[in-house]
Parts: C-alpha cells; sequence; structure tokens
C-alpha cells in the first residue's frame, strides 16, 4: 500500500534551497537563509522575510536595509547579505512589483476561520499573481482541517503551536520554515500562546483586473464609471464584434 506524502515539511533555518518545485503548475522554490549571503535568480520574483537580525537586500546597484518584522518581493536577480535569518519563496517565470514592508502587526485585519485573522502584506498586482500574507491564530485555537489547492510557503514568526496533518503532528518554533503541498490536509492549533505566521501562495483567486480596479471604478464620465461604461460596451457587442 502506498504510503500519502506528509502533508507538511518543516526546516530549520539554513541557507540553501529547501523545496524545489520549479517543475509544477506555479514554479517556485522556497529557500531559507542563516548568516550568510544568498544570491536569487534572474528569472523569478522573490518574496522573502526577515526573522531575525539584519539584512541587506542588493538589488539594481543599491542597498536596502532590512529589520526584523520586514518583508519584500524584488524582481530579477538580488542577493541578500547579513547577520540574521528568515526565508525567500521565488515565484519562476513571474515578474512582480519592488515593495518593502514592516514591521509586521501582532495580528490580522480580516477575519479568517476559527476566529483567525489575516493581512494581506503584498497583493496580488493581478488577479491570479502571487500573495504574501500575515496569519495570527490566538491562544487555545483548534482549526478546522483544511487544504490548500496549491503550495504555501512560510515562516513561524512567534509563539508556540502545533500544526496537525493525517499523519504527523509537528511542533512550532520561532523560525521553523514551512512547506505545505496541495491539497495537503492540515490545521494549526494553540495551547497558551498566540501563533504569528508568514505565509506565501503562489497565485490568488482575487485581485485587480482590467475591468475592476479602483481608478476605473472611481472614473466617472456622465454619472457612470468608466467601468460599468465598458460592461455596457462590451454586452452590448455581437459575438463577431468582441472577437474582432
Amino acid at each position: 500500500m502506498d504510503h500519502e506524502p506528509d502533508a507538511v515539511s518543516l526546516f530549520a533555518a539554513q541557507t540553501r534551497p529547501l523545496c524545489d518545485l520549479s517543475d509544477s503548475s506555479f514554479p517556485a522554490v522556497l529557500y531559507g537563509w542563516k548568516d550568510e549571503g544568498l544570491t536569487l535568480q534572474s528569472d523569478a520574483t522573490h518574496y522573502g522575510f526577515v526573522q531575525r537580525g539584519r539584512a541587506v537586500l542588493k538589488l539594481g546597484g543599491h542597498d536596502f536595509q532590512l529589520t526584523p518584522g520586514m518583508y519584500f518581493s524584488a524582481a530579477g536577480e538580488c542577493r541578500l547579505e547579513g547577520s540574521g535569518s528568515g526565508f525567500v519563496a521565488s515565484r519562476i517565470g513571474y515578474r512582480g512589483l519592488f515593495q518593502l514592508g514592516g514591521p509586521i502587526e501582532a495580528t490580522g485585519r480580516l477575519r479568517y476561520i476559527d476566529g483567525c485573522s489575516d493581512t494581506l502584506l503584498i497583493s496580488p498586482a493581478v488577479k491570479g499573481d502571487p500573495c504574501l500574507n500575515l496569519l495570527h491564530i490566538p491562544p487555545h485555537t483548534r482549526q478546522t482541517a483544511h487544504t490548500h489547492p496549491t503550495v504555501r510557503f512560510g515562516i513561524i514568526v512567534g509563539g508556540q503551536g502545533v500544526c496537525r496533518s493525517p499523519n504527523q503532528d509537528l511542533a512550532l518554533q520561532p523560525g521553523d520554515i514551512f512547506s505545505i503541498r496541495p491539497e495537503g490536509i492540515h490545521s494549526f492549533n494553540t495551547t497558551h500562546d498566540s501563533l504569528l505566521v508568514i505565509a506565501w501562495h503562489p497565485d490568488s483567486d482575487c485581485g485587480p483586473t482590467h475591468g475592476d480596479h479602483p481608478m476605473i471604478n472611481r472614473t466617472v464620465i456622465d454619472g457612470v464609471s468608466a467601468a460599468q461604461r465598458q460592461r455596457n460596451q462590451d454586452a452590448s457587442c455581437t459575438p463577431a464584434e468582441s472577437r474582432s
């Protein structure tokens, strides 16, 4: 009888690739880094988080100083240096926006399951793009077992907890780096401490589109938003016109 692969894999911070999914539907590589330089490839956008210490992100001839709790996305070849540790999720074949943020907050701003909360730290530039999230799990939480349609990469930022899956219970400590395979059943659980998690998604099912974003929605022409005018025009087109 075949053994079902573990839903969750846990890694200690070290400077190397930890999970290589470059041949998957959403090509990605999970890296750890700790107290030494990490060079990141040119054909990807890199999403990173500083767990401990200080780091320097070298990109395009510029040095960006990073402190604990800061996060970034950077497209193309870049390098992390310094006496710190954290993780990087690289989305191969995708060119995202350069962003720096942080420090993170103690809880999320959006409701999530079972009393948990979430903040979208780096949003999809366009619907379907990758995103970076902050997940807060309060004390005494028994999260409902669930799955995700695509891989999740991340790091434990603070607190204590357990990640449960059908094959194992994994104790979670700050600095632990993880991957959750697509459709892997899992749940995050806490006792007396809360748990703070950074989670990266290689894709998204929400976000701006060409016909639905703040600029076009809030542009009003003769009392009608430009987005609605475009929808009206699209609806009035014949099939032949819509293909032209």
